[in-house]
């Protein structure tokens, strides 16, 4: 596969919330903790998304340059100093899954408000991954996606958040399919789903709540 280390990065955080906590952890995510993260140097876009079948309700991406990110000076302080608000609503987070990605195959441009997600549920062997990229490459020439993108998790980058066990988690490459509505996306994820061999109800999708570009932010723009 692709050199990694050329590759643009993904921040990955999925979460389940306690709905008794739920109001305030959506005003910290929007009105807070996106856009002090794409204001890190090297950050390009984030986006959170809303379950509509999925193990877990809430989940941000945040697109970087490069895995190279993730150990700037910029990023490394902003990480080790949360805010207070960050700490308590991180604190409040169950069943997190917390993964830094290379991006290492796109296929299409642009990006879609309904999103599936497949994951290849083990470690790659073999020609997994490029059976992965291939199927991506397929489905993202389907009627109603727009852009699939391959994902493969860092495991030196990709630490544990509070909420998650630190032992025995599974940083297996994902698929996301992108498109303009949940059928179309379904149906794509469905269809990679049958090539691999997983199951149709391991599939996630999810719709876009709202995204922001670094130069949207005033500071970054100037």
């Amino acid at each position: 596969m692709a050199d990694q280390s050329n590759c643009p990065g993904l921040l990955f955080v999925w979460t389940n919330i306690d709905p008794l906590h739920e109001a305030d952890f959506n005003k910290w995510y929007d009105r807070e903790h996106v856009e002090e993260r794409i204001a890190i140097k090297g950050f390009v876009v984030g986006a959170r998304y809303i379950a509509s079948k999925a193990p877990r309700k809430y989940l941000g991406l945040y697109r970087t340059d490069d895995l190279g990110v993730f150990t700037s000076p910029e990023y490394k302080q902003a990480f080790a100093h949360q805010t207070p608000w960050s700490v308590t609503n991180f604190g409040r987070m169950s069943d997190a899954m917390r993964r830094v990605c290379a991006i290492t195959v796109e296929s299409g441009i642009g990006a879609g408000t309904w999103l599936a997600i497949i994951r290849l549920g083990r470690l790659p062997q073999g020609a997994d991954l490029a059976t992965l990229a291939d199927l991506g490459r397929t489905a993202a020439g389907r009627d109603g996606v727009i852009a699939t993108r391959l994902l493969e998790p860092d495991a030196a980058l990709s630490t544990p958040l509070p909420a998650e066990p630190a032992e025995n988690r599974l940083l297996d490459p994902m698929l996301l399919v992108e498109g303009t509505s949940e059928a179309a996306v379904t149906a794509a994820a469905e269809a990679v789903a049958g090539e691999l061999g997983i199951a149709a109800g391991e599939i996630a999708t999810l719709q876009m709540m709202w995204r922001l570009q670094s130069s949207e932010i005033p500071q970054r723009a100037a």
